[in-house]
């Protein structure tokens, strides 16, 4: 692997091919190109019908055959042949097992892609409102196709669970409605800043208006397909069963686990992250507090309130601005481009936070986006300091954007395209311990809100696989099989938010298996990875150079696990 400040790396017939494959998935995959970055797509529409499906699993199975009989010139070479067999032979296993035609649920299905593009498009010319307008004209269609699929995998028998409809249809519902987001996105400042009152910019005014009705039409049909031809078919049950389970596990991970191991480890691990959290409450709180003392104390402290948005806002920036200025040149080197980052707050109001990467060339920065409910106006910094770091340096916006900006080495596949999520969600919960080791959540608030994002993350390994694989629950979370009705009061007791956030993981645990264990198990195969390294250096009497190893690591973009340990087994790189 050539390492940051070497000579650029001469591409290779490995390289032609993972490019080309890029090439193809962005023109049949426009959204995607959008996400990725890659300009000259913006204007145009998935195919969600059952034949953009079946063009895009196509594409994935030409390159396969592409990339069989090439040899690796180099280490990169390796880890993109290896790379791109897992993820194109794994798209295609759920192609041919239907799961695409079928995708609905409450956070990640076209009934949001569809709705969520809008947030990352460019808007600061006239041309860029021209794709807005014209990508909302195409949005009817995409519509029909998505309507089609998901018919077509009903006659199949494969139909979301009956809560993942009535989610998606109250989500689709809204989008229709009078106060639907497409309105407030032609209507807003944004377009007001760019769209003078030229005769070229009325126009333009005018197609987006056109195309808000049109795709508040198209999602008042897709809400009444949902309602009376698909929840009628749904099933009531939420478990996805072990087979499939096993499938969707090595979506996210890129590695098949044990899913009894891990479930039982998963036990283990709340129980631990619930013992150091209660030592750290009676820190806070006095000898004999709970976590709850604690978490009352913290938030009556004035220390750690923020009031409104525009104070968050202010407050993230700060955080992952300081962060960057730490750590660059001490724990890692952050290039140009990657230290800055954009922190907003969303359009949608439904409490999420998330990260979007930068564009290919950074016209679009890394942004941290918070997703404020508008009924919440107080924050407590304590518990998310560890989220910027999550989300920000050293998560995932050095992550995302190292790979980004790494063409001297990495083709475009590698750069842009390829996203496991165990690989980026692990890396992000190992930066916050790292951050925890590093000093920067000595303050016990600080690091109560770190272990209170750990304890979310290891009860939701115990609760998603436990659930779809309908295993045994222990007797302190009421006995008998886990299903969903067991896991809510499960989920509550663990999850130190208020009702409605809860609500909505709940939904989306049970709608989208095997994703949420990905951040704490991928954590465990990032610390057991890193682990193995010291190891090694030890074994050869060296000291470990955590610093390298990181290097290492992140220059090689995100791979699925079981790439990534195999590309860093006693990597010369990472002994420093």
């Amino acid at each position: 692997m050539t390492t940051p400040g070497s000579a650029p790396r001469t591409p290779t017939p490995v390289d032609a091919v993972a490019d080309r494959h890029v090439r193809r998935i962005a023109a049949l995959d426009p959204l995607g190109a959008t996400a990725m970055g890659l300009p000259g797509f913006d204007h145009l529409m998935t195919d969600l019908s059952p034949e953009g499906h079946a063009a895009r699993a196509d594409a994935d199975r030409a390159t396969l055959r592409e990339l069989d009989g090439l040899t690796p010139a180099d280490d990169v070479d390796r880890v993109t042949l290896a790379a791109m067999r897992e993820r194109l032979g794994l798209a295609v296993e759920l192609y041919e097992a239907g799961e695409p035609l079928a995708s609905l649920n409450n956070i990640a299905s076209p009934v949001q892609e569809l709705r969520d593009v809008f947030d990352i498009m460019p808007t600061g010319t006239v041309e860029a409102w021209e794709n807005v307008a014209a990508r909302l004209g195409a949005l009817p269609d995409a519509v029909e196709g998505y309507v089609a699929s998901l018919t077509e995998a009903a006659r199949r028998g494969r139909v979301a669970p009956l809560r993942q409809v009535r989610e998606a249809m109250a989500q689709a519902r809204e989008l229709a409605g009078p106060d639907s987001f497409f309105t407030a996105l032609v209507g807003g400042k944004e377009a007001a800043a760019v769209l003078d009152e030229s005769a070229a910019c009325s126009l333009v005014r005018k197609e987006l208006e056109h195309g808000a009705t049109a795709a508040r039409e198209a999602y008042g049909r897709l809400t009444a397909f949902l309602e009376t031809e698909l929840a009628p078919r749904a099933p009531h049950a939420d478990a996805a069963g072990r087979e499939r389970y096993a499938l969707f596990s090595r979506q996210f991970l890129g590695a098949a686990v044990d899913l009894d191991e891990t479930y039982a480890w998963g036990l283990e691990e709340l129980d631990r992250v619930v013992a150091e959290q209660t030592a750290v409450a009676r820190e806070i709180a006095g000898p004999g507090a709970t976590v709850e003392d604690a978490v009352a104390a913290l938030d009556a402290d004035p220390r750690y309130q923020l009031h409104g948005t525009d104070a968050l806002r202010a407050w993230m920036q700060e955080t992952a601005d300081r962060a960057i200025e730490d750590l660059d040149g001490v724990h890692f080197d952050i290039t140009g481009p990657v230290r800055t980052i954009e922190c907003m707050i969303a359009p949608t109001q439904t409490g999420g936070i998330y990260y979007t990467p930068p564009s290919d060339d950074f016209s679009r920065p890394g942004r941290m986006w918070w997703s404020v409910p508008p009924e919440v106006t107080r924050f407590s910094t304590w518990r998310e300091r560890t989220t910027v770091y999550h989300e920000g340096v050293p998560g995932h916006h050095l992550q995302c954007a190292e790979a980004v900006v790494a063409r001297d080495t990495l083709n475009s596949w590698r750069r842009l395209a390829c996203w496991v999520s165990g690989h980026g969600e692990g890396w992000a919960l190992y930066a916050e311990r790292l951050m925890d080791d590093l000093g920067y959540l000595d303050d016990p608030g600080d690091r109560l809100g770190m272990l209170d994002a750990q304890r979310m993350r290891a009860a939701r390994v115990v609760f998603d696989i436990g659930v779809h694989l309908g295993l045994p629950a222990p007797e302190r979370w009421g006995g008998g099989t886990w299903d969903a009705d067991k896991a809510w009061p499960f989920l509550k007791a663990n999850v130190n938010m208020a009702e409605g956030f809860v609500r909505f993981e709940y939904n989306r645990y049970l709608g989208w298996p095997g994703q949420a264990p990905s951040y704490k198990v991928g954590q465990r195969l990032w610390e057991q990875v890193r682990d193995d390294a010291r190891a090694a250096a030890a074994a050869r009497g060296e000291a470990f150079d955590a610093k390298a190893f990181h290097a290492r690591a992140l220059a090689l973009g995100s791979v699925g696990l079981d790439v990534l340990r195999e590309a860093l087994a006693d990597a010369p790189a990472a002994r420093g």
